[in-house]
């Protein structure tokens, strides 16, 4: 590593840079205009734009020349990858740098979770940043693998590529004045605290912003967003794989706003990432709905960049780090080669180079469910009518239904005539015996049963079924992996997808996921599953944070009240 002292010689011509990146259209951020430039790099940091020389040249005449791409705000357990596997997929397709949120497998294995997730992402072509979980669990409705307390995130203050405090989802907590929600916000002061607050306005949205919650994600409407924007909120357009925003929420760009607004993907399923693409996708839709280049680009570099105080990058300009992505073609954002740190380390959609090993500890799969068989998933029809989760597709948020109680010999029954399934989530941590039990619908299950470990936030399991004899018979199957997805129909295994890495991520290559992933939703279509990402959704239901009716396994939760409703309304 040459000094100071050197760069400035190389910025100043008076010796070659390392790389020079030949008559290229460097997009300036900061202008908004594209540049027919030389990019020189020296030590992988930018040191001009201009004429030079190099030791290596590359000729990048018809390409246009972009900063690395920002997320600001996923997780990386609902990739269902590895973050080896992850960079392998997504940095060819221009994304350098991500702000994660551990808080799935905090949820299962607490602050080891999170320390095994730093460790995890060590020594990547692209740079993993946490912001630490704000609500492990997500609320007092739920079993959790652990508990985290504002003493407990202490300890990672100031870890590696830590930057700030995550989603602070509990906003009940905050504008009550919770102190251990409180505590925490203090403990964060003056760093990046991410909002999470579906629905909230007017005065308890001015409390919620007020202790410095910086970012808000969850915004499903113009009028949300835009009060939002008026109230200090940094809007995050999330187009993910179930939570797709991007196209309601675009007309709110505009030249008066666009430096407070960014893109993330949130949630993506890996067959959607190999398939679509990550942060590429998002702009290639975006320009299709009529969003300028330049303003599309700013929200996924600049933008990014700056709302995390990532001030080394988002931008091609002297003293940032080289993260550079060359485009084919501007409108399809076509990536031919993306530079790390200088130097090359995709081209043409392959990774380059080697990972390091993943190290896999043996306490990384907890699987703890107490009692459990056919009698314990049974439900007594205690009255005529019954609440119902109403699926919304494409979206987190679920309706509330009042039906007339489907039931059989006194026993609550699926109805798949009213496209009624049954519903269970069984805590999988601590062994108690918990079972949550209700009735969802919209899934268009017939027959069999799916049941999955990946269940946000607290990652127990849910299942879904239309017989107790499947639904059980899939709980076991998701117990016997250690973690993962199953489809079962008459009670039989049809298709399974081992999760190993605490229920939530494969040790396998992005590929075999993918490909494991897509045999498990065809035979999810079987059962007569007709959503697009029906685990997707699946796992959702059990989000008690997100409006209006979710199950946890502490029964049906009752997002707008937040409290525990009964099955059978009086």
């Amino acid at each position: 590593m040459n000094s100071l002292a050197g760069l400035l010689k190389a910025a100043r011509g008076l010796e070659p840079a390392d790389l020079v990146l030949k008559g290229g259209k460097v997009f300036n951020v900061f202008s908004g205009v594209f540049e027919e430039t030389d990019l020189a790099i020296k030590d992988g940091i930018i040191v001009g734009l201009g004429r030079y020389d190099g030791q290596e040249e590359a000729d990048m005449s018809g390409r246009w020349l972009i900063p690395g791409l920002i997320d600001t705000h996923m997780h990386i357990e609902s990739t269902q990858l590895c973050p080896g596997e992850l960079a392998r997929v997504i940095v060819p397709r221009g994304t350098t740098a991500i702000v994660a949120d551990p808080h799935e497998i905090a949820n299962v294995l607490g602050l080891d979770g999170i320390r095994f997730m730093l460790s995890a992402s060590e020594g990547l072509p692209l740079d993993v940043f946490l912001n630490v979980p704000s609500c492990v669990p997500a609320t007092h409705m739920e079993t959790a693998g652990a508990e985290l307390a504002a003493e407990d995130l202490a300890e990672l203050l100031n870890a590696p590529r830590v930057l700030g405090l995550a989603e602070v989802m509990n906003f009940p907590g905050v504008i009550n004045g919770l102190p251990g929600v409180l505590d925490k916000l203090r403990l964060f002061a003056g760093r990046p605290i991410d909002g999470h607050a579906p629905f909230l306005s007017g005065r308890d949205l001015c409390a919620y912003v007020l202790p410095g919650i910086a970012t808000d994600h969850e915004c499903t409407n113009l009028e949300e967003a835009g009060e939002k924007l008026a109230r200090g909120l940094r809007i995050l357009i999330r187009e993910g794989s179930t939570a797709r925003n991007l196209e309601a929420l675009l007309p709110l760009v505009s030249p008066g706003n666009l430096r407070r607004l960014a893109f993330c993907t949130d949630d993506r399923h890996p067959e959607d990432l190999i398939r679509e693409g990550h942060l590429d996708h998002i702009l290639r839709k975006a320009l299709f709905l009529g969003l300028d280049p330049v303003s599309a680009l700013t929200m996924a570099t600049l933008n990014p960049a700056e709302t995390f105080g990532l001030n080394d990058r988002g931008a091609l300009a002297p003293g940032r780090i080289a993260d550079v992505v060359v485009l084919e073609s501007l409108d399809r954002m076509q990536v031919e080669r993306v530079y790390k740190n200088g130097r090359l380390a995709a081209e043409n959609g392959r990774l380059l180079g080697s990972m390091p090993p993943l190290e896999m500890p043996a306490w990384i799969s907890p699987m703890n469910i107490g009692p459990l068989d056919e009698a314990t998933l049974e439900v007594e029809a205690a009255g005529p009518l019954v609440r119902v989760i109403e699926v919304v597709e494409h979206q987190v948020l679920t309706g509330c239904l009042t039906v007339e109680t489907p039931a059989l010999d006194g026993l609550v029954v699926a109805d798949p005539g009213r496209d009624l399934a049954r519903i269970v989530v069984v805590e999988r941590h601590k062994g108690t015996g918990n079972v949550g039990k209700g009735l969802v619908k919209g899934l268009g299950l017939k027959a069999g049963a799916l049941a999955s470990s990946v269940a946000h936030d607290s990652h127990n399991i849910v299942a879904a079924g239309m017989s107790t004899a499947d639904l059980l018979a899939a709980v076991r199957a998701v117990e016997k992996m250690g973690g993962g997805q199953a489809v079962v129909l008459d009670g039989r295994v049809l298709a399974q997808l081992p999760l190993p890495i605490a229920g939530l991520m494969s040790d396998a290559p992005a590929d075999q996921v993918a490909e494991t992933g897509a045999r498990l939703k065809d035979a999810a279509r079987q059962t007569g599953a007709a959503l697009t990402d029906p685990f997707m959704t699946l796992s959702f239901l059990a989000l008690a944070v997100i409006p209006s009716l979710k199950i946890t396994d502490m029964g049906l939760v009752d997002v707008e009240k937040f409290a525990i409703v009964p099955m059978f309304p009086e």
